[in-house]
């Protein structure tokens, strides 16, 4: 199998001045660059850039993906909106980390999976899934869980992820509104393939979200409050391009940062977490299995009623049946001698229940042997045991 790699940058608060841009044109004479993007596709070779020197430096977001099984994403926000330790409550050994550079905060969540199913959509992800960097500067901390939890949920497909003893950690703080997750949060989630019988388990200790509803006359009161220095620094930043950031910073000021407090409920540890997730699917699988009996059963009445009509029928008119038969043969066609052998399988079975086998065999031996230069119909006529006795 070839490899693939697939790397997309984007600059979310910023865009790329033209020196910056030479700077990362530099690193890929191949890649589609533009002030906010930077998008390379690798069939042979690798990329001569480090991704996290690229969100150090340039970027805001970053989705990689190889055809091995690999899949990543970075996101770099203001640590101003993140703090560093409440980040690294959610972090898992390689699969999810997370450091500060500069005034940035930089989160990396990967996902491995070595079975060779590729997602033929996964390069279109970091569009549907940047909008978690918001919401994370916002104090929403869904995001770092469900890459927390995406983690472990990796444990059931390589069993040598995690040593034994990391069954009995406790999960971190569970954040409200899991169960009810942003458009891309869904996204991320997908694209770090979260077992969805995990997350679901998961939920369950996770209260609903708050509404937020930004009141204008509490903003135009936060707003009131700055001071004019602040007013005019803001107002530089906007016009420097960085609107978007100073956007993010005042909402947070005004609503307020993630809470730090746990409250009173108890935390799961991974073993629970990961059995709690078996035993939903199995009771899933089990659910699902029946509905599919009970769906199969009700089709095999449906079939036996119309056999049962349709025999009844040939009853009524068995030598013209015969005579369709004989028409269907003539027409030398592989989908009319098909057709030929069901009506004789209804015509055996209509001769079988009237106690007239015998005629029936006498009758198709005869048009056997009208037609044995026919050789496929003939070995048609062979996988559908026409001549033999009955069983049973």
């Amino acid at each position: 199998m070839s490899e693939y790699q697939y790397y997309e940058f984007l600059a979310v608060d910023r865009p790329l001045d033209a020196r910056q841009q030479a700077e990362v044109r530099a690193l890929s004479t191949r890649a589609r660059i533009t002030a906010t993007s930077f998008t390379n596709e690798y069939h042979w070779g690798d990329f001569r850039g480090d991704p996290r020197r690229m969100m150090e430096r340039y970027y805001d977001a970053h989705l990689y993906l190889a055809n091995w099984g690999t899949h990543r994403v970075m996101l770099r926000l203001p640590r101003l909106l993140l703090d560093l330790d409440v980040a690294e409550r959610y972090c898992v050994g390689e699969q999810v980390s997370a450091w500060v550079s500069g005034e940035h905060l930089i989160l990396d969540l990967t996902s491995e999976d070595e079975s060779g199913e590729w997602d033929e959509y996964a390069e279109d992800s970091l569009s549907a899934i940047v909008g978690v960097r918001a919401e994370l500067g916002a104090g929403d901390l869904r995001p770092l869980y469900l890459a927390w939890l995406a983690a472990f949920g990796g444990w059931e497909r390589d069993e040598d992820a995690f040593d034994d003893a990391d069954e009995d950690g406790l999960e971190p703080p569970v954040p409200a509104g899991l169960g009810s997750l942003s458009a891309s949060q869904r996204a991320l989630a997908d694209f770090l393939r979260l077992d969805a019988d995990l997350l679901a388990v998961a939920a369950e200790a996770s209260p609903a979200p708050a509404v937020v509803r930004d009141d204008p006359r509490r903003l135009a009161k936060g707003i009131a409050e700055l001071t004019e220095t602040e007013k005019d620094g803001l107002l530089l930043r906007v016009v420097q391009d960085q609107g978007a950031q100073v956007r993010m910073e005042l909402l947070r000021r005004f609503r307020g940062g993630p809470g730090s407090d746990d409250g009173d409920l108890p935390r799961r540890s991974v073993a629970e977490l990961l059995d709690a997730a078996a035993e939903r699917r199995q009771g899933r699988e089990r659910r699902d299995a029946a509905r599919r009996a009970a769906e199969e059963a009700r089709r095999e009445q449906e079939r036996a009623l119309a056999r049962e009509k349709r025999l009844e029928a040939l009853a009524r008119d068995e030598d013209g049946a015969w005579l369709r038969v004989d028409a269907m043969i003539g027409a030398r066609k592989a989908s009319e001698y098909d057709a030929a052998v069901e009506l004789l399988k209804d015509l055996r079975a209509v001769a079988e229940r009237a106690g007239r086998l015998g005629d029936f065999t006498q009758r198709f031996t005869l048009l056997r042997h009208q037609h044995l230069r026919k050789p496929s119909l003939i070995e048609r006529f062979d996988r559908a045991r026409l001549d033999h006795p009955p069983t049973g």
